[in-house]
């Protein structure tokens, strides 16, 4: 019996959309400079992680909207404390946490965009793997 990973799952891990078993990046690189770098294809499945040129565009949207939801959490929390939040505070707890965060946002963005619209087609022993130029 085969195990489905779930969407959630995917995204989290950063794995292949298709077959949620390749990661779409490189060990070990999370925090440092190549923490933007991407595998071309899936290990696993070979299915192409860009499928055509700017097409990681939208995940600035997906980008943009983790951290409103981070700057929302933290003027709950702010506010939760009874702690009088003033603009430059603000600005600079969110400015902080945006920097730390900005790897992991990054691949999160992109990993839920490229999950929209890539299926999970199940392991990458039962499917066809994909040919790449």
């Amino acid at each position: 019996m085969r195990e489905k990973r779930s969407f959630l799952y995917s995204v989290a891990t950063t794995k292949c959309p298709r077959c949620r078993e390749g990661n779409m990046f490189p060990e070990g690189t999370l925090y440092s400079r190549r923490f933007a770098d991407m595998y071309k294809n899936c290990p696993c499945c070979g299915q192409v992680f860009e499928p055509e040129p700017g097409y990681y565009y939208g995940a600035m949207y997906v980008s943009f909207a983790f951290n409103v939801a981070i700057f929302l959490v933290a003027l709950f929390v702010l506010h939760q404390l009874g702690v009088e939040v003033t603009i430059p505070m603000m600005m600079g707890l969110v400015g902080i946490t945006v920097v730390g965060l900005l790897p992991v946002i990054f691949r999160l963005s992109r990993a839920l965009w490229i999950n929209i619209f890539i299926q999970y087609e199940g392991p990458s022993a039962e499917i066809p793997r994909k040919l790449h130029a």
